[in-house]
């Protein structure tokens, strides 16, 4: 992914993320892990918890302590 400088990273990529829930790629429970994320984007853990923090506070995934963060029912069924 190229990344515009002008906009933090954890912002583009949790626009990859809300687009990919958008379009069904990730369904309803789908696992959002951290580590691919980190992989993936290629950032630091850092960066990927800033993601997960604002989906999850606009309600797009949930995240269980010891299980990790997944989409959400309400998201996945709301959008499109």
């Amino acid at each position: 992914m190229e990344y515009d400088p002008t906009r933090p990273k954890w912002m583009q990529i949790a626009d990859v993320i809300r687009e990919r829930i958008a379009t069904g790629e990730y369904p309803a429970h789908h696992l959002i892990s951290e580590v691919r994320m980190e992989q993936e984007f290629d950032v630091a853990r850092g960066t990927v918890r800033k993601v997960t923090a604002a989906l999850r506070e606009e309600g797009l995934i949930v995240t269980t302590p010891g299980m990790g963060s997944f989409v959400a029912a309400k998201a996945a069924s709301s959008e499109g």
